[in-house]
């Protein structure tokens, strides 16, 4: 049964403990940093150009080793059935995490071939983009609100930017939502006081160099979160 995040904390007003997403985890001991740490969900890229990315073989292994209680997130970016079948008929994930151009009927799609839950992420870097999330709420069980890639980024995510938090003050939504895009165990505490994000999401910012976690700056995100 796929595992999802009590969706009770929607709005701007937050309550209980904030739930973290550790994105990109690549080895067994970044499974269980994550475990330790307290993170609610652990990531794995399914993206070539990213340095994060994992061939399915590998995933396979890591994901059945998973502790019970870490939801097991896949991150594809504009997946193709083929692509979907071949990855799902080997690892055992809780949900799917679209980070690409995927449109709204495209998460429907996905949806409903799958049966799994569906986290779309929806780039932020104005007030002009806040829109798009009304589109994709409606379709997907999660939005993950990030930052918007510059247009010659060569990675949808991960790449360590931020946008202004102030944009989502006030926000309220009817889906659960997490925040992601340049947070850091430095960042994070604030970023969630301005928001009021229930859940948060990182990559880069929990690492010693690309794709190489640091599983001290992963306990230090989640207290961080946790304090806040």
């Amino acid at each position: 049964m796929p595992v999802l995040v009590d969706p009770a904390p929607r709005g701007a007003a937050r309550t209980g403990v904030v739930q973290v997403k550790i994105c990109g985890l690549r080895t067994a001991a970044d499974v269980d940093a994550a475990a330790r740490a307290g993170a609610r969900y652990g990531g794995f890229v399914f993206f070539p150009k990213s340095p994060r990315h994992l061939e399915i073989d590998a995933a396979a292994a890591l994901a059945a080793e998973a502790p019970v209680g870490l939801a097991k997130v896949a991150l594809v970016v504009n997946p193709s059935d083929a692509d979907l079948d071949a990855l799902l008929a080997r690892v055992p994930v809780d949900i799917l995490q679209l980070h690409g151009l995927e449109t709204p009927a495209r998460v429907t799609e996905i949806r409903t071939r799958t049966g799994l839950p569906v986290m779309k992420a929806v780039g932020i870097a104005e007030a002009a983009d806040l829109p798009a999330i009304a589109a994709y709420e409606a379709v997907a069980d999660q939005i993950l609100v990030d930052a918007k890639p510059s247009r010659d980024a060569t990675l949808p995510g991960g790449n360590g930017l931020a946008f202004d938090w102030r944009l989502l003050q006030g926000r309220v939504w009817r889906k659960p939502w997490m925040l992601a895009g340049g947070l850091t165990p430095e960042t994070v505490g604030e970023a969630i006081r301005l928001t009021g994000a229930a859940q948060v999401d990182v990559s880069s910012g929990v690492e010693s160099a690309p794709g190489v976690k640091d599983a001290g700056a992963i306990a230090d995100f989640v207290a961080a979160a946790q304090k806040a």
